[in-house]
């Protein structure tokens, strides 16, 4: 099991996302724990003030740094082990395999940032990773919160119905081949032939194929961060050449 606790300014975000599909399911078997914190809830003045405007005189407002200290304090005593994960737009990007490396971890600390920033001084003495989930601009961390608690969740054994799950899907490394369902044809077009043959070892050999095909279509990049084996570089060299005959 993994326990997540989330301390943000919005709490109310979590209400519907958290009661649906995966982080849901997860919860129910007892494979997940999610709790919310609202940081309003440290502040000192009656007023509940978690922001300030910048010395700089910039646009926008900071969170407070004694919200985050006194947060981290109560919801972490004495230090047990739990890293403090930053959502921002400054952090490493996080991919799949940031999540697999994340998932060995029993406990993780997400603070959802907001307005201009968190105090720089707070992010220096408390946070232990930063992390943004792309290079757009979005209002919080909330939403990158859910996206980096359901990727490490899909890895978690038993929180997925179909245990191949994680293993067939898009990452690491490359783009999943097309699919097709009922019914047969559909516009006067059918699935490609060797997907009706129930021959699975035609079929495997197909995906495997069409996989690479899309990835180099689509998301080269891929191929160059996650090494090919050796028949996948054959079937690439294969498409490569097919590419350029026609």
């Amino acid at each position: 099991m993994i326990q997540f606790d989330l301390l943000t300014l919005f709490p109310e975000i979590f209400a519907s996302p958290l009661q649906e599909t995966i982080l849901k399911k997860a919860q129910d078997k007892g494979l997940l724990k999610i709790r919310i914190f609202n940081l309003r809830d440290w502040a000192s003045d009656k007023h509940k003030t978690a922001d300030d405007a910048p010395f700089s005189g910039s646009d926008g407002m900071v969170l407070k740094p004694e919200l985050l200290q006194r947060a981290i304090a109560e919801v972490r005593p004495d230090g047990e082990p739990a890293p403090v994960i930053l959502l921002s737009p400054q952090g490493r990007r996080f991919d799949q395999q940031w999540a697999l490396e994340l998932k060995p971890l029993s406990r993780i600390i997400l603070v959802c940032g907001r307005y201009a920033g968190i105090d720089q001084r707070a992010i220096d003495r408390l946070v232990d990773l930063e992390l943004s989930i792309g290079d757009y601009v979005l209002s919080g961390g909330e939403i990158p919160a859910l996206v980096v608690m359901e990727t490490i969740s899909r890895l978690i054994p038993g929180v997925l119905g179909n245990q191949d799950s994680p293993k067939n899907d898009s990452f690491p490394g490359r783009l999943e081949p097309h699919q097709y369902t009922r019914p047969r044809l559909f516009q006067n077009q059918e699935p490609p032939e060797v997907l009706l043959s129930g021959d699975h070892k035609k079929i495997e050999a197909w995906r495997k194929k069409e996989s690479v095909r899309r990835t180099l279509l689509r998301r080269p990049d891929l191929l160059i961060r996650f090494l090919l084996d050796e028949e996948e570089a054959k079937i690439l060299l294969k498409i490569k050449q097919e590419l350029i005959e026609n």
